[in-house]
């Protein structure tokens, strides 16, 4: 597949296209200085951006929206240029709660419909006023939820002109079953968004994903936290990883260009989130080189490396819905020797 900063999409089994290039808005609202996602999505748009990944608790959706809606306003794209895609907190999984999330979400926005809606977690929270409910001991508050009338209550939302498809995130396989095998499914989900990077390649959901005809759309393309209870700190940060820094030599570029340009290569979806202007235009920059076989088997290799144990935010113990997703890393520590050809 020939990739352009014009044209890197690929369809969706829905039959809508998806940018294998987005940007991700996240910013902590403590600490994010209000007009930054604004600015941010705005510049990526003018920069090339056309798929961007928002959320209704990322509390930022007014600022995402007002920047799309002035770069349709001054002719810069038109909304079906624009790909949004919005999620479905874990306080919103009661089926009666679905299509009012979304609504708020799209009401946040000022926009008619979003074109791909996500479950965040497959896990739900008690319903009420706060995102996070907590008991008295300080720990969340689940609620039993089934996945499945949950997803039929967002079925219905297609049904409505409300989103164009459905995707989830952070499921594992067992999970994305209970969705897949539902009796009457009338929409799949066209999307899994999980952690993907090169320290996370997700080889084996990679292949089921692949053959149920689902898209991986990878956050944290750059990297995970520095976590010493799961990243084992004797490796060094992704972005400074030695084969990494060999490639991007090679072609000229930084090491974050070429891990996004590895994941897009083989065909993830990737949704960096950076407020940096001079971060955002590098990260769009990846359309102008093509890594080699050897260069792409290298990397994968490099997967099964620094992290101690892969746990998806789905494991935790405490949710009813959750379901063992942990895989043990290698206990080997030596960095792949690969020879950079010039």
């Amino acid at each position: 597949m020939d990739l352009t900063a014009t044209n890197h999409s690929v369809t969706m089994s829905s039959g809508f296209k998806i940018p294998l290039m987005g940007i991700g808005t996240y910013g902590d609202p403590r600490t994010t200085p209000k007009g930054t996602a604004y600015e941010s999505v705005k510049l990526a748009i003018e920069i090339g951006y056309r798929h961007i990944d928002g959320a209704l608790v990322y509390f930022n959706e007014h600022e995402v929206g007002q920047a799309i809606r002035e770069k349709i306003a001054d002719g810069t794209v038109k909304r079906e240029d624009i790909f949004y895609c919005g999620k479905l907190w874990n306080t919103f999984h009661p089926p009666e709660l679905v299509r009012p999330a979304l609504e708020r979400t799209l009401k946040t926005l000022q926009l008619e419909y979003v074109d791909l809606y996500i479950i965040e977690l497959p896990m739900a929270f008690k319903p009420g006023d706060t995102f996070y409910p907590k008991d008295e001991n300080g720990k969340i508050v689940y609620h039993e939820t089934d996945l499945c009338a949950t997803w039929e209550a967002l079925e219905a939302c297609i049904d409505a002109g409300l989103t164009k498809s459905l995707g989830v995130s952070n499921f594992n396989k067992r999970q994305l079953e209970l969705i897949l095998n539902k009796p009457g499914l009338k929409y799949k989900p066209v999307t899994n968004q999980i952690e993907c990077h090169p320290y996370f390649t997700q080889p084996k959901m990679m292949q089921y994903c692949k053959q149920n005809d689902i898209i991986i759309v990878g956050y944290s393309p750059l990297g995970t936290s520095r976590d010493p209870s799961w990243v084992n700190l004797k490796n060094p940060p992704l972005l400074e990883d030695k084969l990494l820094v060999a490639i991007a030599k090679k072609y000229n570029k930084n090491t974050a260009q070429i891990a996004l340009r590895f994941n897009v290569q083989r065909g993830v979806v990737v949704i960096p989130k950076s407020f940096s202007p001079k971060r955002i235009k590098e990260n769009f920059e990846i359309f102008d080189f093509f890594l080699t076989d050897d260069e792409m088997r290298a990397i994968e290799v490099t997967g099964c490396l620094p992290v101690k144990s892969k746990v998806l935010y789905c494991s935790r113990g405490e949710s009813p819905t959750a379901h063992t997703c942990v895989f043990p890393a290698p206990t080997s520590n030596t960095t792949p020797q690969v020879i950079i050809k010039p």
